[in-house]
C-alpha cells in the first residue's frame, strides 16, 4: 500500500496533493485559483501558490485540512511554515 505524502511538507506539488486528497481542489476552485488542471501543478506547492495569490498560508492550510474532514492527520507540525524555512 502506498503512503500519503505528507501535507506539511512544503515541497509537495500541487498535483501530488490533489492527486492525494481530491476533494481539496474545491479548496481551491472555490476561491477561483486555477490550480488543479494547471500545467505548473507539478513544479508548484502549496507556499508558490499562496504567495501567487496572496494568501496567509496557515489560514489556507487550515481550509484544507478542513476540507479534508476528521481523521485527516493526527499531528501538527510545528515549525513555522512560509518561504524563509525553505
Amino acid at each position: 500500500m502506498r503512503r500519503r505524502p505528507d501535507f506539511d511538507d512544503p515541497d509537495l506539488p500541487l498535483s501530488e496533493l490533489f492527486n492525494a486528497w481530491p476533494e481539496m481542489a474545491t479548496v481551491f476552485l472555490e476561491r477561483r485559483m486555477l490550480c488543479p488542471g494547471c500545467p505548473i501543478a507539478p513544479f508548484h506547492a502549496i507556499p508558490d501558490a499562496c504567495l501567487e495569490y496572496d494568501l496567509d498560508e496557515d489560514a489556507f492550510r487550515a481550509e484544507l485540512e478542513a476540507r479534508a474532514g476528521p481523521g485527516f492527520r493526527t499531528g501538527r507540525r510545528s515549525a513555522p511554515r512560509g518561504r524563509a524555512d525553505r
